[in-house]
């Protein structure tokens, strides 16, 4: 019988915060997040639930304020939402929410985000998240092609 080990061919993961904060300068998004009473759970930190109402919170603020998006004209559907917790957040916390286009399809579109907290002086990550948008008709009840407008801008 031969017996191989597999576990030493493994090559070592690179340090997932390492990269994150890398990334911070390909933001060029960036609004304050207030945080409740209510977004704080028993153990004292920022329910894990929260950090999506966060992740919607900023999304309607770069809409708004960045891309100008028409909700009259095309409606969005959230299709996927993930997140990777990193480092908790605690009521005295100072955050804000890093959000970017990362990529644009036919009809749908991928919003990456980054929350953080300042220690120090400097921001620290505490989370990262991405949504996969649809553009959607609401009266249809389909998903549609996302205008020229709203892809360029």
């Amino acid at each position: 019988m031969i017996l191989k080990t597999f576990w030493r061919n493994k090559t070592t993961k690179q340090d997932k915060t390492a990269d994150i904060v890398n990334q911070i300068d390909s933001f060029k998004y960036k609004t304050t997040i207030e945080t409740r009473f209510a977004d704080f759970d028993m153990m004292g930190h920022v329910n894990n639930a929260t950090y999506f109402t966060f992740m919607e919170i900023a999304r309607a603020k770069y809409w708004k304020q960045a891309v100008q998006w028409d909700w009259k004209k095309t409606g969005v559907v959230i299709a996927h939402a993930s997140l990777e917790y990193i480092i908790p957040v605690f009521p005295d916390d100072k955050i804000s929410m890093y959000v970017r286009t990362s990529r644009i399809g036919k009809s749908s579109f991928d919003l990456e985000y980054l929350l953080v907290k300042t220690q120090n002086g400097e921001e620290v990550v505490c989370s990262k998240g991405k949504t996969v948008c649809v553009a959607f008709d609401y009266r249809a009840k389909t998903s549609v092609v996302i205008p020229d407008e709203e892809k360029t801008r």
